[in-house]
């Protein structure tokens, strides 16, 4: 049983980030999420997601999450979420790790690990739109393998922007909340939301940065708008998972901004060497994700490993 704290500890950026390099190297099974509707006692609707991943005869992880919005007004979290990880040889159970830890870090280490593909090496001033637990793993893992030397964080709360900047600057990161996102002074912008309106518009997208757009996992939802997709060099997690849920790209498509062609590389293209990734210090990139079941199984190998190395 790992707690949110053993898998905090288990999982270190550089080594999840290479974690989850190696997986998109060599690939894995990951249907794409199952999705199914939950009736509540009080009329609303709650929602369980599935999502499957396996690499035969060595691994098979599930991760199991709840969404409950009604859970606000009983003093909960809307989200659950838990992850089982057996042998994939026998199906014998190894580990029930705590799922909101191993999401964070896996989500925040995938937008690292293109990053390095496709953000200018010398990429020093962040601008982080959003203020979650997302938004927290994002910035801790960009200061981790970047030369980050400013952190602006923005947010529709004020209250939640500077709580987060208070928490960022306990631990020794340079974080200041803004009252107005300036994207044309930074060189790398990610947005960790809920937004269902662009919060990034691609006309004030300066040369050279580069886009990370987390939060839009449904096709009602978008960070950015289709001029700004249209504008940048586009990678993906998984174009499966793209083109069925990725709002910000979905949205653009519709739009007649772009097709699908549009989408440059998915990360196991970028991994294995496929696609260059950056090519010029100028060029506009994005990195769009919605999630992936081969990342969630890269972490929860890596935490019982390590759980391992200290048994």
């Amino acid at each position: 049983m790992l707690d949110a704290a053993a898998i905090a500890a288990r999982l270190p950026w550089p080594a999840l980030v290479e974690a989850l390099a190696a997986m998109f190297r060599e690939g894995c099974a990951a249907p794409l999420r199952h999705r199914h509707a939950v009736p509540q006692a009080d009329g609303s609707e709650a929602s369980l997601l599935l999502m499957p991943a396996w690499q035969a005869g060595r691994y098979t992880g599930v991760k199991i999450v709840h969404v409950a919005p009604a859970n606000a007004a009983r003093g909960l979290p809307a989200v659950h979420a838990a992850y089982l990880l057996s042998d994939g040889e026998t199906g014998a159970p190894l580990a029930l790790m705590d799922g909101g830890m191993l999401t964070d870090r896996r989500t925040a280490a995938a937008s690292l690990l293109a990053a390095r593909h496709l953000a200018r090496p010398d990429s020093a001033r962040l601008l982080l739109m959003g203020s979650g637990k997302v938004a927290h793993a994002l910035a801790e893992a960009y200061r981790a393998l970047m030369p980050i030397t400013d952190i602006a964080i923005w947010s529709r709360r004020a209250e939640s922007a500077a709580a987060l900047a208070r928490k960022l600057m306990e631990h020794g990161h340079p974080a200041r909340a803004v009252a107005r996102p300036d994207p044309g002074r930074a060189d790398i912008i990610a947005c960790a939301s809920l937004a269902t309106e662009a919060l990034v518009k691609g006309a004030e997208l300066s040369p050279g940065v580069h886009l990370d757009l987390v939060g839009a996992y449904r096709p009602t939802m978008r960070e950015a708008d289709a001029t700004a997709i249209a504008r940048a060099t586009l990678v993906v997690d998984t174009r499966a998972g793209a083109f069925a849920e990725a709002g910000d790209i979905v949205q653009a498509i519709a739009e007649g901004a772009i097709t699908e062609a549009h989408v440059a590389a998915d990360l196991a293209e970028l991994c294995r060497g496929a696609h260059p990734g950056r090519t010029r210090p100028d060029e506009i990139t994005a990195f769009k994700s919605v999630g992936w079941a081969g990342e969630d199984l890269a972490a929860a190998i890596l935490a019982h490993r390590g759980t391992q190395e200290q048994e």
